[in-house]
């Protein structure tokens, strides 16, 4: 695992973004199942998926939504943030074997309260998957004698 070095919260800027690239397979949606305890057959099992309207399995929404904790922690603004709160919104299902693009950018930064605003999504070949608007608690800068 390779840890970045936090952005502190003075470095952050309205319009500033970062982005992940993760695969959906059936390994990471049977892994999710075990750790969230969401064994839904719309997500594991392929005949009874096929007689949804989704007409197939499809990933959980909220291990789509986690894949936003990977943009904020690793990221941005990256280690020791602190998620706050986020809003979702589902606007089409993630099937297995898709490339999930997920993005989260700046659009507003509070100095005093150290809280940002960031619009994070999750596309799928362009096309919208989730929306989300995050709040992340970022740590500041040190000064030389906290160093």
């Amino acid at each position: 695992m390779n840890v970045k070095d936090p952005i502190p919260l003075e470095d952050l800027h309205i319009g500033r973004s970062a982005e992940i690239v993760r695969l959906v397979d059936d390994a990471a949606v049977r892994a999710f199942a075990e750790v969230s305890g969401d064994y839904n057959p719309l997500h594991l099992d392929e005949d009874y998926a096929r007689r949804t309207p989704f007409r197939g399995r499809i990933a959980h929404g909220a291990l789509i939504a986690s894949f936003i904790s990977g943009v904020l922690g690793n990221e941005l603004p990256g280690p020791g943030a602190i998620f706050v709160g986020m809003d979702i919104r589902f606007q089409r299902p993630v099937r297995i074997g898709d490339t999930v693009v997920s993005r989260a950018e700046v659009t507003g930064v509070d100095l005093k309260t150290r809280m940002v605003s960031m619009d994070c999504t999750c596309t799928v070949d362009g096309e919208l998957a989730m929306s989300a608007a995050a709040t992340v608690m970022v740590r500041t800068r040190r000064k030389k004698s906290e160093s």
